[in-house]
C-alpha cells in the first residue's frame, strides 16, 4: 500500500492537468467573446511593444448600413417663389455624421453652397442649417426668373447621394377678363375687370388707358369710376355708364408691377349697324322670316333687327340680309 502523501501528489498532478486542459479548451473557443472568431485579430497581426509584450487585438469596426446618411423622401421636390422674393429650397438629411451637404445649380453645374459656405459671388444664395429638423435650407434672396430650373442637394458619401428639388419662379402677371374682345350695347355700363396674380405685394397703383391715353375719372364726360380691390389677387374694376359709340375702342390696364393687360370694346348700336373702322362688310345669307323694313328707312340707313357678338367680329341682321363684320 502506498503512502499517504504519494496519492496527494498524483491528485495534485490530476488536477493541473485537469486545469491546463480548461485553458486550452478555452483559448480555443476564442476566449469567451461572443461572436464568430474571424472577427478578431489573429496572434500574427497582434501589434508588439518595444519591449516585445503583445498588445491586446481590436476587431475592426463596421458602420452599419441603417446609420449612413439619407435624405428624408417626404422633403418637397418642387417649390414655388414669387419674383423678388426669397425662394427657399429645403434637404432634410439624417444621420449626416461628419459628412458634408453641399447646393449645386444644375443650369450650370456650379457648386453654390458646401456646408454653411457660400462658394458663388451671387450673394443672393445661403445655406443654413436647423439642427432640430435636420434641414439644409437653400435661401435665394430677390428669386428672378433665370432662378428657376433643377438644384442638387448632394452628400458628400462614396459614392455621393443626391437629392433632386426643382425651383419655379412666378412672375406678376394682368389679365382683363373677357378679353380679347368685349361687345356691349349703346346706353349700357362697360365694366372692366382686370385681375393681377402672382405678385408679392400689391401694386402701388393699377392705371386704366383708353387709345393709349389715361383715362380721365373727373372728366366732364362723367359716369366713369374705378374700384380696386388689393390682397393676394388684386381687382380692378373699371366702370363706364351709359355707353356710347365713342367709348369703343381698346382699352388697357397698367399695374406697377406688371406687363399691361388690354381688351378691345365694341359698342353696339341697338337700331342701326355700328361704324366699325377695323372691320369689313360680309353678306353671309338671308333670313326668311325677317319681315322686310319700309323703302325709305332702308335709302337712309339699314336698321338692324338683330346684332349679336361671334369669334370673328359681329353678325348683323337687317331686312333679309344677314352680314358679318370681320376684322380688317
Amino acid at each position: 500500500m502506498p503512502p499517504l502523501h504519494m496519492a496527494e501528489s498524483n491528485g495534485m498532478a490530476w488536477l493541473l492537468l485537469l486545469a491546463l486542459i480548461v485553458i486550452v479548451l478555452s483559448d480555443m473557443t476564442n476566449g469567451g467573446v461572443h461572436g464568430p472568431i474571424e472577427g478578431y485579430n489573429s496572434l500574427d497581426e497582434m501589434a508588439t511593444t518595444p519591449s516585445g509584450l503583445a498588445t491586446i487585438p481590436t476587431a475592426a469596426y463596421t458602420h452599419p448600413k441603417w446609420m449612413e446618411p439619407y435624405f428624408d423622401p417626404s422633403t418637397p421636390r418642387n417649390v414655388t417663389a414669387l419674383m423678388g422674393k426669397s425662394a427657399y429650397l429645403s434637404c432634410r438629411v439624417r444621420n449626416l455624421a461628419n459628412k458634408t451637404v453641399s447646393w449645386i445649380r444644375h443650369r450650370d453645374i456650379h457648386i453654390l453652397t458646401v456646408g454653411s459656405y457660400t462658394y458663388t459671388s451671387d450673394q443672393r444664395f445661403q445655406a443654413t442649417h436647423h439642427q432640430d429638423t435636420d434641414d439644409w435650407t437653400l435661401q435665394i434672396k430677390w428669386a428672378q426668373k433665370r432662378d428657376a430650373g433643377m438644384y442638387e442637394c448632394q452628400i458628400s458619401t462614396q459614392p455621393v447621394r443626391s437629392y433632386f428639388v426643382r425651383l419655379n419662379v412666378v412672375v406678376p402677371t394682368a389679365t382683363i377678363l373677357g378679353g380679347p374682345d368685349l361687345h356691349v350695347d349703346k346706353g349700357s355700363t362697360i365694366n372692366l375687370t382686370c385681375t393681377v396674380k402672382f405678385s408679392p405685394e400689391p401694386p402701388a397703383y393699377i392705371f386704366w388707358y383708353h387709345h393709349e391715353e389715361v383715362i380721365n375719372y373727373d372728366s366732364s364726360r362723367g359716369g366713369v369710376s374705378v374700384i380696386t380691390e388689393k390682397g393676394d389677387v388684386t381687382t380692378s374694376f373699371l366702370l363706364i355708364q351709359n355707353a356710347d359709340l365713342a367709348d369703343s375702342g381698346k382699352y388697357s390696364c397698367a399695374p406697377s408691377n406688371a406687363d399691361v393687360a388690354s381688351v378691345r370694346v365694341h359698342v353696339l348700336n341697338g337700331k342701326y349697324l355700328p361704324t366699325l373702322p377695323d372691320y369689313q362688310m360680309r353678306l353671309i345669307g338671308e333670313d326668311d322670316d325677317a319681315e322686310q323694313e319700309d323703302e325709305d328707312e332702308d335709302e337712309q340707313q339699314p336698321q338692324a333687327s338683330q346684332m349679336s357678338g361671334t369669334a370673328d367680329g359681329v353678325v348683323a341682321i337687317w331686312g333679309k340680309n344677314v352680314y358679318g363684320c370681320e376684322r380688317r
